[in-house]
């Protein structure tokens, strides 16, 4: 099978290639888009780079006639669940007999079956909060069904692979609207280093990915300060500026076409963030902070998300992953209870999630950022493995909160035992009729509440197909949950 440099194997021959993609070539100075993405990737740049270049022009895209969206959400939080945590466990909580330990404290929160005993913080706030308790995964697979969630599409389909996250898609929509002196990249990733990324979009829009440690401060982002400049002698400018001095007339000489002229984006927006209070206010922590959050790395992230979100510097969507919640054996701990087990990771999520609630009610953000959290899949119902963990399985329940979203509100329903869906709680999209939730309705719900018309296709996608948002959504396959907002 030929090999396409830009997209790895292909069916097309040499011959096709070439008709197909002519900057094939073209050389290679003369590939901006190539050089880009090239360029990043090898010099892992970071907040300093993958958001730093020059922006993509409007693409010529169409969507379904008579489309409205929700459009209620500036910002979203989208928690990825990694590892798939057991729904009932956690979100659709399940007292099994000879199953589920008395130490989960079941009770009943607003008329909704609650483990008190794991989440206290995050039940706190069910008046706020939305469950769909009908969702269902196409895949059982990590790897698969990870990058479907955040896709919102089969991987294995055929622009599976050049597919961006929900993310990048929210970061290119709403260039438009950034405002002069926002510094900070439309997509953040905390404590996702092998997440999905822009997929064939730009690497304007690709994550900037950083980590969180468990540490009890953070100063921000490491880098944006040189060394030089510790006596404010001002010696970074100087050599910044005899860089532009010596390089510019090679740099932004037409004659080597735009590759070379990026560069110029990337060193002044660059130079942008060096020294910025607003970077190191946004990402760093105080140690207080982190103790109410839970001292941990998803409590760090979750302080973090909140603080980029209130500096008002152009992020828009925030991806926060958390696990593995991969309970195949010891679910509860019994065998190693310091181990990962529900009754270690549930509380760090519950320390997590309830004060950033808390955050963003209180500063009123809450009203305009919808958080969503979900897993890949859900975990076997009933009875525990022989090993005392539960398997994979289709169902699963994902959690809505803020962006107008009805709080103390839960869709759909399963059998007391978990094994089936006993109401879809909900009419589908389009001429479906009441059905089961898919990745895919969960991706046109967050477009959907972020103004972005989730029946639209992209005509720049390398193989010419054009590139739905949420595939089949204009035929009515998938569409938003809208009763979240009934």
């Amino acid at each position: 099978m030929p090999y396409d440099p830009l997209y790895g194997p292909t069916k097309f021959k040499a011959k096709d290639l070439a008709e197909q993609y002519p900057q094939l070539s073209t050389p290679f100075y003369h590939r901006p888009f190539l050089t880009r993405r090239r360029f990043f990737r090898l010099a892992g740049a970071g907040l300093t780079g993958a958001h730093l270049i020059g922006k993509v022009e409007a693409q010529s895209a169409t969507g379904q006639a008579g489309v409205v969206t929700k459009n209620t959400a500036q910002n979203c939080i989208f928690i990825l669940l990694t590892g798939a945590i057991s729904p009932w466990d956690s979100f659709d909580f399940k007292m099994i007999s000879g199953a589920t330990p008395a130490a989960m404290s079941p009770a009943s929160v607003n008329g909704v079956n609650w483990a008190m005993g794991l989440f206290p913080k995050i039940g706190a706030h069910l008046s706020d909060i939305a469950l769909v308790r009908s969702m269902n995964a196409h895949a059982l697979v990590h790897s698969l069904a990870q990058t479907w969630t955040q896709i919102g599409r089969n991987p294995a389909a055929a622009l599976g692979n050049i597919a961006p996250n929900i993310g990048s898609v929210v970061a290119i929509e709403k260039d438009p609207l950034r405002k002069p002196g926002q510094v900070f990249p439309a997509f953040i990733a905390l404590n996702s280093p092998s997440g999905v990324g822009e997929g064939y979009l730009p690497a304007t829009y690709a994550p900037f990915r950083i980590s969180e440690s468990s540490g009890t401060t953070s100063a921000g982002v490491p880098d944006t300060a040189n060394p030089l400049d510790k006596t404010g002698s001002g010696q970074f400018k100087t050599m910044l500026a005899r860089l532009h001095q010596i390089d510019d007339p090679l740099r932004l000489n037409a004659a080597y076409g735009t590759a070379l002229s990026d560069y110029n984006d990337f060193y002044t927006e660059a130079d942008n963030l060096m020294y910025n209070p607003a970077v190191q206010a946004a990402f760093g922590f105080t140690a207080a902070d982190s103790q109410r959050y839970g001292s941990t790395a998803f409590g760090n992230a979750c302080v973090v998300a909140k603080q980029l979100l209130a500096a008002n510097q152009g992020t828009r969507f925030v991806q926060i992953s958390f696990g593995s919640w991969d309970f195949h054996a010891d679910i509860y701990g019994t065998q190693n209870p310091k181990g990962n087990n529900m009754f270690t990771l549930g509380p760090q999520l519950d320390n997590g999630v309830g004060p950033l609630l808390d955050d963003l009610k209180s500063s009123g953000m809450l009203s305009e950022t919808l958080v969503v959290m979900v897993g890949e899949f859900g975990r076997t119902p009933g009875s525990l493995t022989a090993a005392g963990g539960r398997d994979h399985y289709v169902l699963q329940t994902a959690v809505f909160a803020g962006a107008g979203v009805t709080g103390g509100k839960v869709i759909g329903a399963t059998s007391p035992d978990g094994s089936t869906i006993t109401d879809f709680g909900w009419n589908g999209s389009g001429a479906t009729g009441p059905r089961n939730v898919w990745p895919e309705d969960i991706e046109a719900t967050i477009y959907s509440a972020m103004g972005i018309d989730w029946t639209k296709v992209r005509q720049d996608d390398p193989f010419h197909r054009g590139f739905e948002y949420v595939p089949f959504a204009a035929q009515g396959t998938y569409g938003p949950i809208n009763e979240l907002w009934m």
